[in-house]
Formats: structure tokens, sequence, C-alpha cells
């Protein structure tokens, strides 16, 4: 359930903005989604410029671009820390909470986003609102979609299997699990949600990214803003 919004060259700016924050040294999340394709391709030619880094994607898409880019990637496990993430967001409320998982790849990108000294939002206008009423993605086991819905329910939200486009069965994440997109309306209290969510059994992590993002680049039709 991938957002849609925005112009390519406010992605661009937004982008190419985070990307002028990686160091020479520095090991940096490479997040997933068209605007932190941006970053990926801008440390890519940085790299190609003598800049040396090293980048953990967080997808398999972002696996694949770094390499295409020259990006020496490695896993968290290889390093002692995670000095920059530049990730997108679905949504971004005035307290810079987040949705993410439009692209079913918000399991991996929170353990690296969290893991980061720095963790740097990059979006377009459409993605900011005042208060977060989107679907929150949830990656469940296969085997307990079903009791998970049901929790979901007793939350006062509406679970809805994502489907694969192009495909007979649902998404696949690319740790083999499922995606519910779980509608709570309004949601006042993020931090009380996620909490909730994440003592759901069967949950493996949910699209609510609470109290996590440094900075945020907003691109626009003339620059970049930037929210602290």
């Amino acid at each position: 359930m991938k957002t849609t919004g925005g112009t390519d060259d406010q992605k661009r700016r937004a982008g190419e903005r985070a990307a002028e924050l990686v160091a020479d040294g520095d090991v940096v999340g490479l997040g997933s989604g068209s605007t932190a394709a941006y970053a990926i391709r801008a440390i890519g030619r940085a790299t190609a410029d003598g800049l040396t880094v090293r980048g953990i994607p967080t997808s398999f898409d972002s696996r694949r671009l770094a390499r295409e880019s020259g990006i020496p990637i490695c896993s968290l496990g290889e390093v002692d820390g995670v000095d920059v993430a530049i990730d997108g967001a679905d949504r971004i409320d005035a307290d810079h909470h987040l949705i993410k998982g439009g692209g079913a790849a918000h399991a991996r990108e929170k353990v690296v986003d969290a893991a980061a000294d720095r963790f740097v939002v990059v979006a377009d206008p459409s993605k900011t609102v005042e208060t977060l009423s989107h679907p929150v993605p949830v990656e469940v086991l296969p085997e307990a979609y079903a009791a998970v819905e049901r929790d979901v329910e007793d939350l006062g939200g509406g679970a809805t299997l994502r489907r694969g486009e192009a495909k007979d069965g649902p998404v696949v994440t690319d740790n083999g699990n499922l995606v519910l997109d779980c509608a709570f309306g309004r949601i006042d209290d993020p931090r009380g949600l996620a909490r909730r969510l994440s003592g759901v059994p069967g949950v493996v992590e949910h699209g609510l990214f609470v109290d996590l993002a440094d900075t945020v680049y907003v691109g626009t039709d003339d620059g970049v803003e930037r929210l602290e």
C-alpha cells in the first residue's frame, strides 16, 4: 500500500539534501522508497568521487540500488553502530512521529533507523500532516494474521490483509511475513497505540515510528524545508 503524492523534483531535493550530511567514514542506513532512493543515488555519486562509506540497506530494493550506485554494503552485525540513517515516511505528524511501511519494509527500517546516531527523514509535502490518521502497516507471522486481526479490532481498529499486485495472494515481506494495514482513524496517542500494537502476540513490527526522527527534510518546489 505505497502512498503517492509529491513531485520527483520535491523528492530529489529532500533526498539529495540529506545525502550531504554523510561524512567520510560513515556507516549509513539506506532507507527504502522513492525519496530515499534519491539519497542513495547521491551518496553513490559522492562515493565515486572518493567518499568512503558503508551502507546498510533496509530492503531488497535499497540493497539493489546501493550496489548499482557503487556503495559498499554491510550488515548491522559487521559494524559497531550507524552514524546516520536516511529514510522516507508515508506520513509525518507535527511532533515528527511517523507512519511507515507502504513498501512493507518497516521492520528492517525500524531496526536500522533506531540504531542510528542520527535518523533523518526525507519527504515531499504530501506526507506532512498535523495528526496521524493513515492506516498503520503491521507485519505479522503468517500463522498469526487472523488472531492479530481480532486483536486489532479489540484495539478499536480495522485490519485488512495487504494483497499483492499482479499476483495471486498476499504481499510477503523480505522477512517472509504478511502485512495487515490497520485503520484506527485519527491517532491522538501514537505512543500509546505503538505500545499496544507491540504487545500483540504474532506482531513482528508495526509502522508507527515514535520518537525516532531527529531531522525531517521536506522537499518543496523551490528548495528544502528543515523541520527539527
